[in-house]
């Protein structure tokens, strides 16, 4: 599984027109799911994205957490993260989840941050978004399952 989280003012997604999801600070956390991941896959990825110390603590330095600023998670389902574009000029998708799977996979995360406390929105799956954010830093940070464990 992998996630490109970037810490940010304010975030939404809209699909035709309608806001889906919208948080003002924390983390934008784009997600893609790979063929094979597992639950243990997801719970690495939301152990990282609920612990991850990138919010400035008073000393201005990366020492604080989402949970710790008291931010929101807006979580979107990204298919073309898996996208592999080593051969040739078009990028194939076939390294990605089956969109089934794939979307019980993000619900059940979804569900396990919300249980945990946090305000989580969500992007609509397997729909043509529009995500607008404003990065806060700029902080981009990509995380990849297969390379934690």
């Amino acid at each position: 599984m992998r996630a490109v989280v970037q810490r940010v003012s304010r975030a939404q997604v809209e699909v035709a027109g309608e806001t889906t999801g919208k948080i003002d600070r924390g983390l934008l956390v784009l997600i893609g799911a790979e063929s094979g991941d597992t639950e243990k896959d997801a719970l690495y990825i939301e152990d990282k994205i609920s612990g991850l110390r990138i919010f400035e603590d008073a000393e201005g330095k990366m020492n604080l957490s989402v949970a710790d600023v008291g931010g929101a998670l807006l979580l979107v389902s990204q298919f073309t993260l898996l996208g592999d574009a080593r051969h040739g000029r078009r990028p194939s998708f076939s390294n990605a989840m089956r969109p089934e799977e794939a979307q019980q996979l993000l619900n059940g995360m979804t569900e396990r941050l919300r249980t945990r406390g946090f305000t989580v929105e969500t992007g609509r799956f397997r729909a043509h978004m529009e995500v607008s954010l404003l990065n806060d830093g700029p902080v981009t940070i990509l995380l990849d399952s297969r390379k934690g464990f």
